[in-house]
């Protein structure tokens, strides 16, 4: 694969790589937080700083909000965040509800809502999972009777990402509960102020409030808050997934924790000699560049499929299971390199009134990192569930 850069596309590069080096918060650069250890204000302040430049959407159309840039310039942009090691932007609004509303959503929805997500004034969270329909997301069962103007919404949503801070929810309802599991769904846009909302926090293993059960006891929505026709939410829902599972597969920041796990087994020393040095750990890797590298044109394969008005296809399903594979195979590796010292929780100990962790300063949360992969391969759509729409869709089975 050539990907030479044109003088222009390297003028934008240098371009990109300069205002990200003056322009990323200081108090964020050299962390390796995940979301549930950093604040609100944090996790928006990339985020408000692009909408500010004009760069937080590359992604979407130009008339409600996107760059207009080239898929190289994607690309670049991509390449650039990820060698800055920059927080990724939240991407509940920016890539998924936002694409849904512009697409589907009526002119009325598109401008009460589309402004609020380019410049983070409203957080979007997604109602998607529920107890027992998680990866069998048709299954759901909160439900959505029509009285009047509104909808009274009762039931649950399970893993919701960062709902302790939002103000919106996209949520997916039975409106039709004698229809055919795909056919009885809509799609609503549900205030979280609204009374008879409670969220309640779910705590992960790395000991992390990221996700959390979010329960809805007959919650008043305005029918306006119906994007696209009632009972036609599964169309919307599959839209959104696309979306989502393209994102998942994360080429550009895995080809950067692969520069970080090269690093410490050229650190780590087995017999006196660097364990990327030793034959097993170097084929490891070159195995994990190889794939990452196949991943890469697929991804790019995609990015020119959008630019040509077509949404993503089964590569999303592809990008999803390997891109998530690759992500949990960097870390498992990373873990074997760095060894002892990769503790769930490392303790703090108290030398001269300093405190330090023990073992080398690449240590600490390489174990969150591995135990917060685990769950790459789930949401989104479980690879299970992927393999089972490449088969259909590619296949023909």
């Amino acid at each position: 694969m050539d990907m030479s850069f044109s003088p222009e596309e390297l003028a934008f590069r240098d371009e990109v790589r300069e205002f990200i080096a003056n322009n990323y918060p200081q108090e964020l650069k050299g962390g390796r937080r995940t979301r549930g250890e950093m604040s609100k204000e944090d996790i928006l302040k990339w985020h408000r700083i692009l909408y500010k430049k004009g760069w937080v959407v590359p992604h979407w159309p130009v008339e409600y909000g996107g760059t207009g840039w080239t898929i190289t310039q994607r690309y670049i942009w991509n390449e650039e965040n990820a060698r800055a090691e920059t927080s990724p932007l939240l991407p509940f609004g920016l890539s998924m509800v936002g694409p849904v509303i512009y697409t589907f959503g009526n002119e009325e929805q598109k401008k009460r809502f589309l402004p609020g997500i380019l410049s983070a004034d409203d957080w979007w969270c997604q109602g998607y999972s529920e107890p027992g329909s998680g990866s069998d997301l048709a299954s759901l069962r909160t439900r959505a009777v029509r009285e009047g103007d509104h909808y009274i919404v009762n039931g649950g949503k399970t893993w919701t990402t960062l709902a302790q801070f939002a103000d919106w929810m996209f949520c997916l309802v039975r409106t039709d509960p004698n229809a055919k599991a795909q056919e009885g769904i809509s799609f609503l846009l549900i205030d979280m102020k609204t009374p008879g909302i409670t969220v309640r926090p779910i705590i992960t293993m790395d000991g992390s409030h990221e996700v959390n059960e979010v329960f809805l006891e007959d919650v008043k929505v305005p029918v306006e808050n119906l994007i696209g026709e009632e009972n036609k939410g599964w169309t919307y829902a599959k839209f959104l997934l696309g979306n989502e599972r393209s994102g998942i597969a994360g080429v550009a920041r895995s080809k950067k924790a692969i520069e970080r796990l090269k690093k410490i087994a050229d650190a780590e020393l087995v017999d006196g000699e660097p364990l990327m040095k030793t034959d097993e750990f170097a084929r490891k890797v070159a195995e994990l560049e190889i794939d990452l590298s196949a991943l890469e044109v697929t991804e790019l394969r995609t990015l020119a499929a959008e630019s040509k008005g077509r949404g993503p296809g089964p590569e999303a399903s592809i990008l999803k299971i390997k891109g998530t594979e690759i992500q949990q195979r960097i870390t498992e590796l990373t873990m074997e390199a760095v060894g002892n010292y990769a503790f769930v929780q490392a303790p703090r100990m108290e030398v001269t009134g300093n405190e330090f962790l023990p073992g080398p300063d690449y240590a600490p949360g390489v174990s969150q990192d591995y135990f917060n992969m685990r769950k790459t391969s789930i949401y989104g759509g479980s690879n299970e569930i992927q393999h089972n729409i490449i088969a259909k869709m590619v296949l023909g089975l």
